[in-house]
């Protein structure tokens, strides 16, 4: 799964790092980045195709979405909202798929974050810090839905899974969808299933590397929580 992401820049710096879309109404967002540690529930700058200029002018543009898919029809208060979407089935899910068809959008990030089950027992984890290997800004595959709450129209969104690359499978099995630049007009288009793109980034052009266990509580979120450091030794299988 994908379930924190971290964005080192500010939102000026992002958004120029993304310039074939429009600003968009993101400016209240302003103040909360960078964000090195970003869980669901919070709200984040996603480029979707939408109204750019009248009239009828439709394009990649900036706006602002919560992370945790709701669509319209879905009861709040029930269960969690999921901030995943498998690519597997995704076309044909009854949560995901009008979306998928319909509202795709791209989620820039500068990194994410994975946890290596160590013992194979889900109680000690060390948590990497994932990028690509340049250092360079890049997008997750997304979908997005809106639904109104006191006449507030409010979007949400979620990110698309996959199974792993190479290097991402020596710590977990599955990672997000990562999109090359130039297939982000296609993944934005109102083609109904571009399903190919749903894939495993290479892997030789990602970095990883393991960071303290700070940054398992969102409460956190200072610069250094991106650091690497000497991971615990594993245990040894006689």
């Amino acid at each position: 799964m994908c379930g924190r992401v971290y964005i080192k820049t500010s939102l000026e710096e992002l958004v120029r790092n993304f310039a074939f879309a429009e600003r968009g109404a993101i400016d209240a967002l302003g103040n909360r980045f960078p964000l090195y540690n970003g869980a669901p529930t919070l709200d984040y700058p996603i480029i979707i195709r939408d109204m750019v200029r009248e009239p009828d002018i439709m394009g990649p543009i900036f706006a602002s979405a919560r992370w945790g898919l709701m669509p319209a029809w879905m009861k709040p208060g029930g269960r969690p909202p999921p901030i995943n979407a498998r690519c597997e089935g995704i076309s044909t899910n009854g949560l995901f798929r009008s979306a998928y068809r319909s509202r795709r959008c791209l989620v820039p990030i500068n990194g994410f974050f994975e946890w290596k089950d160590i013992f194979g027992t889900g109680k000690n984890k060390q948590p990497y810090a994932i990028a690509m290997a340049d250092g360079s800004p890049f997008a997750l595959a997304g979908i997005w839905e809106t639904r109104r709450d006191n006449d507030i129209e409010i979007r949400s969104f979620a990110i698309i899974t996959c199974e792993p690359n190479e290097m991402m499978a020596q710590i977990h099995d599955r990672m997000p969808v990562i999109l090359h630049r130039e297939d982000y007009e296609r993944w934005l288009s109102p083609e109904p299933d571009p399903n190919d793109l749903m894939k495993p980034f290479p892997a030789e052009l990602m970095t990883m590397w393991p960071i303290g266990r700070k940054v398992g509580s969102p409460k956190n979120d200072t610069a250094d929580i991106i650091d690497p450091i000497d991971p615990d030794p594993e245990p040894t299988l006689i």
